[in-house]
């Protein structure tokens, strides 16, 4: 999967388009200083961890023995996993490298401080795929083709970069040049009652029109079942996580022939009154303001018929602790769009370095990340990890190819490994949101538009048209 050519205006970083970039991006973020401070030296999970493996790429692990680096992450499950597991790396490389577990709502704030103030605080950071435009326009992050092709760097035979998934490989990549290793993420796929479906004598939606022909047949509010949900929250990655997937399937695209942005044009209309039609006739009370741990607990609870967001919300609803439906969870790939294409939401968390380190401390965050992403320790924090949390997002096709990986990924319900693993392969889209130094005012300012019509504030085409003039304010400043 390729990326769109770079637009030298936007990706220009000297001068007064740097400074204005620079500007647009720290407008509205402030630094959150409540994070919790995590180092590496918790019993390791050495058992699932392929040390010898590991000592068999042909570098030298010990080139930056001595160095100290921190690492942003967000304190989930994938990142808990890795955290467990870092004496493995400490004893392999002699490299002190500590998680700095910061919540999901001020890990994206606290990279760009540290990124444009460069105080090189954060080595890496758990990067947000939208924000490399503006690392890549503002020189904050390296390229990482010259570490991928250095040889006293990387065995590129061990590591097999391509191994990771396409998609993600393209998310973190600008103008072809990749800046950032993915190490876990999603797509988005459908979600479904199969008793209730099979009840109905209902198959899942292979288009959206059928998405909302199920949705209407199923939902039975009287008896506390509504037909579908999707995110209606307001935020970039949470409403514009899910409404780009369905106005690229309605044919839309973000920039014209001449690199303008247009929100407003007909398929965005068609695309978001589809979306208000859904989440009005279908979704329960309030789903206006529901994040994916909502639709997922109500999916859970045995009150939702059907939803579409990212596969690993299965954790969550297929975990018989919570959920009541387990055993009665079917799963299927995003649906059509009237252009003919699936678009899958594309979601990884990445590792980029820090431009700003020294050149030791460069080298030791490429070791840090070279073995994150490893096929050793992918599988050491997925299946083969002792904890009771099991890894759904791994970044390698072989990881997901493994039988002892689906088999902990079968229990999630029917056809959930083929839908996530299609869906990997062929729905994804490199330019399935706007990628641009910008995105963030761009998100922001998109996600309350499509929530302003969600909750009948404006109507879809108001909405939209608001959006379209100040997209252009944010893109002239």
């Amino acid at each position: 999967m390729t990326d769109r050519k770079a637009r030298p205006a936007k990706l220009d970083s000297r001068g007064k388009t740097r400074r204005r970039l620079l500007k647009t991006a720290a407008s509205g973020l402030a630094f959150m200083a409540s994070s919790s401070l995590l180092g590496g030296r918790t019993q390791a999970a050495s058992a699932g961890m392929n040390m010898e493996s590991l000592r068999s790429a042909k570098i030298d692990w010990g080139q930056a023995k001595g160095a100290k680096i921190t690492i942003g992450v967000i304190p989930a499950g994938y990142f808990k996993n890795l955290e467990a597991v870092l004496p493995d790396f400490a004893e392999l490389t002699g490299i002190d490298a500590r998680l700095e577990m910061t919540p999901p709502g001020q890990i994206r704030q606290k990279a760009v401080l540290d990124l444009s103030t460069g105080t090189g605080t954060w080595a890496s950071h758990a990067a947000d795929p939208m924000y490399y435009p503006l690392y890549v326009a503002n020189n904050w992050v390296d390229p990482l083709d010259s570490y991928l092709g250095n040889d006293k760097l990387t065995d590129d035979a061990w590591f097999q970069y391509e191994d990771i998934l396409a998609g993600w490989r393209g998310a973190t990549s600008v103008a072809g040049r990749p800046y950032g290793i993915p190490y876990d993420g999603e797509a988005t796929i459908q979600v479904y009652r199969k008793d209730v479906f099979d009840k109905l004598g209902l198959q899942p939606a292979e288009t959206l029109d059928e998405f909302m022909s199920n949705a209407g047949k199923a939902h039975d509010p009287d008896n506390r079942l509504w037909g579908a949900a999707l995110r209606g929250f307001r935020g970039a990655g949470q409403n514009m996580y899910i409404y780009p997937s369905i106005f690229r399937a309605f044919g839309g695209e973000w920039f014209d022939a001449s690199g303008k942005m247009t929100v407003n044009g007909p398929e965005a209309v068609a695309a978001l009154e589809w979306y208000v039609q859904l989440l009005n006739n279908y979704a329960p009370t309030g789903v206006e303001n529901w994040n994916w741990p909502d639709i997922a607990d109500a999916f859970g609870q045995g009150t939702v018929a059907s939803y579409i967001d990212a596969h690993g919300s299965a954790a969550v609803i297929a975990n018989p602790e919570k959920s009541k439906v387990v055993g009665k969870i079917g799963f299927a790939r995003w649906p059509k769009g009237p252009s003919g294409k699936r678009v899958a939401s594309i979601w990884n968390w990445s590792f980029p370095i820090n431009a700003a380190l020294s050149d030791k401390d460069k080298v030791a965050t490429w070791l840090f990340i070279q073995w994150a992403a490893s096929k050793e320790t992918q599988v050491a924090t997925s299946y083969a990890f002792p904890g009771a949390y099991k890894r759904t997002g791994a970044n390698r096709t072989s990881v997901w190819e493994m039988n002892a990986y689906q088999a902990v990924l079968e229990a999630a319900g029917h056809n959930f490994i083929s839908a996530a693993t299609t869906s990997f392969k062929e729905d994804t889209d490199v330019e399935w949101r706007p990628r641009l130094p910008q995105w963030p005012a761009v998100g922001d300012t998109m996600a309350t538009a499509i929530q302003a019509s969600l909750v009948g504030q404006a109507s879809v085409v108001d909405a939209l048209n608001d959006a379209q003039s100040k997209i252009e304010r944010i893109l002239k400043a």
